[in-house]
């Protein structure tokens, strides 16, 4: 007699339900086989398509045809970001329905005749593994050595980008089409990275491009004392960035002691955790005992919360420096006094906003440095889905369970 997968599906859910006395969860829907095409590319892809708050679905739309300066990418993973997170619970830019993803990366399947050489003038081919960056609709003839005052925040990105007849336009699908000419869309071939270290690379060109603006103040050295607060993933691999670069006297603070375990294994020399302390001045004193009696040289403030950068400003010596990275929307205004804060002290303060093209290429050198000398980069990535499971990645980030997620592929 033949039985179909279904059927069997059936019956165990039968015989665990005698046995249980309760049925098992139903599992998710499986997302049916695209009709295939010649040279093995389906002629569907699936988008998850958030199409109200807090809701993706898995959408099936046609794969556009190739174009003479177009790329077509099997998508393998991608990471879930703090901003697609608030899109998904408020959606503050306004976009649904959108197809997001923008820490993605995946397989070169088909690209037009006129594509040679990535970004970077690194030869590309058929099979290899690539990431995209920005896209300068407005400027498409900046190249990565025009960036060096002009970052990601005035341009846009695949996966936050309106839906349109293309819908392939966000790395959260099993494909994703890389538009050529003046669309203006720029791409690095990463084929000797693996998918892990693939997928962190766009959070960390976040911190490549914070500390190269820390680096313009002239303060931060390889002997400098640097606290970090918020030892979330940005932070984390703050900490992982300054190690990297020599720097040793690194003071994490965060109010999650696993957290705070992490940030050691990523190079921090000691953890506050602000959870024991009342009060500013006691956090304040608690940060300079673990600098052995000394302020911070240098802070890094990686955290959204306004009431962490009024606090910030008070780990810092006189004459000392502070970049401010944590707020990627607002996130509400912070309460600081102008005299005691800034002036009296003479800080120099550098915001610092997402990256430059120039940065991206350098985070794949960071990435390969960080594995040599033993940091768990990898590690970051603490949880794993697949596309179907998407509602359930975001809600996992949202309630900070882990610290990196990601959809992967199968």
């Amino acid at each position: 007699m033949a039985i179909n997968e279904n059927e069997v599906a059936s019956l165990v859910a039968k015989v665990l339900a005698e046995m249980t006395g309760k049925a098992p969860a139903a599992p998710a829907p499986r997302r049916a086989a695209a009709p295939a095409a010649q040279g093995g590319i389906p002629k569907t892809a699936h988008v998850a398509v958030l199409t109200e708050l807090k809701h993706f679905d898995i959408k099936e739309y046609p794969i556009p045809e190739v174009g003479d300066d177009d790329i077509l990418v099997k998508v393998e993973g991608c990471g879930v970001c703090g901003t697609d997170a608030h899109e998904f619970k408020v959606d503050p830019f306004s976009l649904i329905p959108v197809a997001l993803g923008h820490e993605g990366t995946g397989e070169i399947v088909k690209m037009g005749k006129n594509v040679k050489v990535d970004s970077a003038g690194k030869p590309v081919k058929v099979g290899d593994k690539v990431v995209t960056c920005m896209i300068f609709k407005d400027e498409p003839s900046i190249t990565m050595f025009d960036l060096n005052k002009k970052n990601v925040g005035g341009a846009d990105v695949y996966g936050l980008l309106p839906d349109d007849d293309i819908h392939l336009n966000g790395w959260f699908s099993d494909y994703i089409f890389i538009r050529g000419g003046e669309f203006g869309s720029t791409f690095f071939n990463v084929s000797d990275l693996d998918l892990d270290s693939r997928i962190l690379i766009e959070p960390c060109a976040v911190l490549v491009h914070a500390v190269e603006r820390a680096k313009s103040t002239n303060i931060l050295r390889f002997n400098s004392n640097v606290v970090v607060q918020g030892c979330g993933p940005i932070g984390l691999i703050c900490i992982a960035v300054l190690r990297t670069m020599g720097v040793q006297n690194i003071v994490a603070v965060d109010g999650n002691e696993q957290r705070l375990a992490f940030a050691k294994k990523m190079g921090a020399d000691k953890t506050v955790n602000f959870m024991n302390y009342k009060g500013i001045d006691a956090l304040a004193g608690a940060v300079q005992d673990a600098f052995g009696g000394s302020l911070a040289d240098f802070a890094f403030q990686c955290t959204g919360s306004p009431v962490a950068h009024s606090n910030i400003y008070h780990f810092i010596r006189n004459g000392g420096g502070l970049c401010e990275l944590g707020f990627f929307i607002n996130g509400g205004d912070a309460t600081i006094n102008p005299h005691f804060d800034l002036c009296s002290k003479e800080i120099t303060l550098v915001g610092s906003w997402v990256y430059t093209l120039r940065d991206y290429a350098t985070t794949f050198d960071f990435l390969k440095r960080a594995q040599a000398i033993g940091l768990p980069m990898k590690e970051l990535i603490t949880h794993k889905f697949p596309l179907e499971e998407i509602n359930e990645a975001l809600e996992t980030n949202l309630a900070q369970k882990g610290l990196k997620i990601a959809i992967v592929n199968k």
